[in-house]
């Protein structure tokens, strides 16, 4: 059996306990969600993650770990989890501290192991075209680059995170670029996941609104500022890319 099919029954093999993780966990959640909009089912659903202490703990990271490691996991769902299990600075400050392991991880596994590696757990073509293109040609920019790419919803951000370990980056300047750079994304979620425990839906969906927003202006003043239209180029390659 070639390396490739390895890593790839290896990949399904972790989305089917993934899976099975995420089918136990809303098992064992569905009953007091539905009281969430009650001051007992609050309650009831703080005790239930009490008293799954470790446990609950290292299930939220090994998910953490499955998004980021393999990307097969969008990260809004998981971070909206930690908000509803640790309130929204202690989901903030999980995510962000599992988000900074994980992705310490990989880069320098991607260091060690190279290329090869990057290809067995991704699209090769994708990978190649990425780093071949032109903004990532510039050591100067690649920094740059990077932290308007984590800034934007929706890219690929663990993608990137392999991709990086094959570029002329700085190791700790890159993994605290896509760490804190994810800010505006996991603040949103953490805090819209606490509110959601609350039962104050209107409030989460206000907290998604203006952190994109925020970003939207942020982006927007780079793109102003930035002669050299490196913004509209990033979001152009990346666009293009996604619609293949």
């Amino acid at each position: 059996m070639s390396r490739k099919n390895k890593v790839k029954i290896f990949k399904i093999l972790v989305m089917i306990l993934v899976i099975v993780l995420l089918i136990g966990i809303t098992i064992y959640l569905v009953p007091v969600m539905k009281n969430l909009s009650t001051t007992e089912g609050q309650l009831d659903f703080k005790n239930r993650v009490s008293d799954s202490g470790i446990f609950g703990f290292l299930t939220l990271f090994g998910l953490q770990v499955a998004q980021i490691f393999l990307f097969i996991l969008p990260g809004e769902p998981i971070e909206i989890l930690a908000g509803m299990c640790y309130g929204g600075f202690g989901g903030l400050a999980f995510i962000t501290l599992s988000v900074f392991i994980i992705t310490s991880a990989v880069f320098f596994t991607v260091r060690k192991l190279g290329r090869k590696f990057v290809y067995d757990f991704c699209d090769e073509n994708k990978v190649k075209k990425i780093e071949n293109s032109k903004l990532f040609q510039n050591p100067k920019k690649i920094e740059w680059i990077m932290l308007i790419l984590f800034l934007i919803p929706g890219t690929p951000k663990d993608l990137l995170v392999y991709i990086a370990g094959l570029l002329p980056l700085k190791p700790l300047r890159f993994i605290l670029i896509s760490t804190f750079a994810r800010f505006p994304s996991v603040i949103s979620s953490t805090f819209a996941g606490a509110n959601l425990l609350k039962g104050d839906w209107k409030m989460s969906i206000i907290i998604y609104g203006i952190t994109f927003l925020i970003v939207g202006i942020v982006i927007f003043i780079i793109n102003k500022f930035d002669k050299s239209k490196t913004t509209e180029q990033v979001i152009k390659t990346f666009q293009d890319e996604q619609k293949k």
